[in-house]
């Protein structure tokens, strides 16, 4: 299967000029992109393996969650417990779920107990953009940034002020609803925005309390989820050089699902955002930058008996995640950019858990350099991050591309990165937790082949990362250091416009394996297909427009001695939309067409077929 899909992926990449077709463009040559070196860049000149999801590719999709959006792209694989809501874990690249950085609108977000984002928690119509960089960024974002950076941008608005209003119904009892309003004067900008999301959910996990598998409980019944947001933004130019902006998420989260007595059955979670950046570019050649935020993540922990009529409390954790940041961008010459910054970052928990240490502070530095030599780029980083339980930790990256001709750009670079451990790896009572963890460490190198023109773009990577003392679980569930892992793979993409239709191809082959000693050795890592893709095509025929999706993902195993094995699947989605009115649009979907049935963790469901209907409101101004 993987041979089958590296040779469509190299395939793709080679004909696609071919496909390219004259009266459109598929793809926005002046497309920026800021993750990947935290400055603006071109995308068609980022030298590491970058990707962006812009707000009308995300409307387009009529995606109800930011992993329904992400799966399938290149370099990631989705594993979801049990439907809308419940856990979802991303793995880029075949590293872990918690080497994944993520950022909403520059603040570094994440539980510190568990180190994983709530993803499946992040309202998809707060979202206004997505940045994904694949490969290690720790050279200049320190710890978590092994597998790669995914940013979430929600809205800022430009031009005048325009409500919005969008209502939606669909199966499974979904009832979902968002308005906002937003624009801009002439020095400030402002914007707001609500969204309201529920289902009645599907029965989230097959596991039986006899066979004390899956879930450890026997509940046959739906597993439903409720998410309520508000979004808060808002800059002013206090000076013609001087900027000021804030922004403010907060999520709140009821969950459902299948569980006992001591880990209960029920959630109610907060995600919440806070941030505010001050900018001063008194010349073309030098800018300043200084940025606060603070992140916080709370789940209150339920056992609800609806036989009995009871609700037991059974634990609360809060995490948050206080940051500060300065960096300065200078221009020695045309061509030739510095850039020096500063980060804070202390990690706090609130629990009723007895954890042996329940805070930490993190400083790192780091310098970077971007320069143009006539058909060449370069990009060099190096960052020393100050752990308090760990130490100091230097991580490098090197980046060298050049220009073929032709919009033809081959790219190479080589970064390395470091995980420090979380609090649950290392402070879990009840001998679920390893204070004698280390920080797991990473290398990397990247080779890349790109091509953008007017109408069409593609690019062809293929990479090798090597993990030290990867941490993962014994039989005993106890966290450990293994000695070595490594990771080969290969990830292609294709965007273009053939005949009038808006086509995208994504194909990624990975092969992450356990290369330490013992009897698990050259086992696949647990959770992560080897083969992944998605095809998305879309064309507009007048106040029509309709669309479709292929997503698919190989086989996994669900256990570290790949004895736990889960099939592959592909599902199909098919998507409709009619302008009746320049201000009014009605959207139709059909996900999964086909009512495949497929799990991406051992004993737990996924949705079938469903259906799904809403109204935008969007005046024209």
């Amino acid at each position: 299967m993987q041979s089958r899909i590296l040779a469509l992926a190299i395939a793709g990449t080679l004909f696609a000029p071919s496909l390219a077709h004259a009266e459109a463009a598929a793809t926005d040559l002046d497309e920026v992109v800021v993750t990947a070196t935290r400055t603006q860049v071109a995308l068609a000149d980022s030298l590491f393996p970058a990707q962006v999801i812009g707000h009308d590719e995300i409307v387009r999709s009529q995606a109800r969650s930011v992993t329904d959006l992400l799966r399938g792209r290149a370099g990631i694989d989705i594993g979801n417990q049990g439907g809308p809501g419940k856990l979802s874990t991303v793995f880029m690249r075949g590293s872990e779920s918690d080497h994944v950085l993520v950022l909403v609108d520059g603040v570094r977000v994440g539980s510190a107990t568990a180190g994983l984002t709530a993803f499946q928690d992040l309202p998809i119509d707060q979202v206004d953009r997505i940045e994904i960089v694949r490969g290690p960024r720790s050279s200049l974002y320190g710890s978590e940034a092994i597998g790669g950076v995914i940013q979430i941008f929600t809205r800022r608005d430009a031009g005048a002020f325009t409500p919005r209003l969008r209502v939606g119904i669909g199966s499974h009892g979904l009832r979902e609803g968002s308005a906002g309003i937003g624009g801009s004067g002439e020095r400030g900008w402002f914007g707001a925005d609500v969204a309201y999301q529920r289902t009645d959910g599907i029965n989230a996990c097959n596991g039986s309390a006899t066979l004390f598998q899956g879930c450890y409980a026997d509940e046959p019944d739906r597993d439903g989820y409720r998410n309520r947001s508000v979004g808060l933004r808002g800059g002013v130019d206090l000076t013609d050089t001087l900027a000021l902006e804030a922004n403010a998420l907060r999520a709140e989260s009821s969950n459902e699902y299948d569980g006992t007595l001591f880990g209960g059955n029920e959630t109610e979670n907060v995600q919440q955002v806070v941030g505010g950046k001050l900018a001063f570019n008194p010349t073309s050649t030098f800018g300043l930058t200084a940025q606060v935020g603070r992140s916080y993540d709370k789940s209150d922990t339920y056992f609800a008996d609806h036989n009995a009529g009871t609700r037991d409390y059974v634990g609360a954790i809060d995490t948050r995640r206080d940051s500060a940041s300065v960096q300065a961008d200078v221009g020695v010459s045309d061509g030739h950019l510095i850039s020096v910054g500063v980060d804070w970052l202390q990690d706090t928990i609130e629990s009723e858990t007895a954890y042996t240490v329940k805070e930490r502070d993190n400083v790192g530095g780091f310098v970077e350099y971007q320069g143009s030599f006539g058909a060449h780029r370069l990009q060099a980083s190096v960052r020393n991050d100050d752990n308090e339980q760990f130490g100091n930790h230097t991580t490098g990256g090197l980046g060298w591309g050049m220009a073929l001709g032709s919009g033809l750009r081959l790219n190479a670079s080589y970064a390395t990165g470091f995980k420090a451990p979380t609090f649950n790896e290392l402070y879990f009572p009840f001998g679920s937790g390893n204070p004698e963890l280390e920080p797991e460490r990473s290398k990397t190198a990247n080779l890349g082949v790109r091509q953008d023109r007017d109408g069409w773009r593609w690019t062809l990577d293929m990479y090798e990362t090597t993990v030290d003392d990867l941490i993962t679980l014994d039989a005993d569930f106890v966290p450990q250091n293994i000695e070595h892992a490594r990771i080969r793979g290969a990830e292609a993409t294709v965007a273009t416009t053939l005949l009038g239709w808006d086509a995208s191809l994504q194909l990624s082959h990975t092969d992450p394996r356990n290369r330490s000693n013992g009897p698990v050795r050259d086992n696949l890592l647990a959770r992560r297909a080897r083969d992944t893709g998605r095809v998305d095509v879309d064309r507009a025929f007048g106040a029509f427009a309709f669309g479709a999706s292929l997503k698919g993902a190989g086989h996994r195993f669900d256990d570290a001695a790949n004895t736990v094995r889960l099939g592959g699947y592909a599902t199909f989605d098919l998507r409709a939309s009619y302008a009746f009115n320049p201000d009014w649009t009605l959207e139709a979907r059909v996900d999964n067409v086909f009512d495949r049935d497929y799990e991406t963790v051992a004993w737990y469901n996924q949705p079938g077929r469903e259906y799904g209907l809403s109204l935008r409101w969007s005046p024209t101004r």
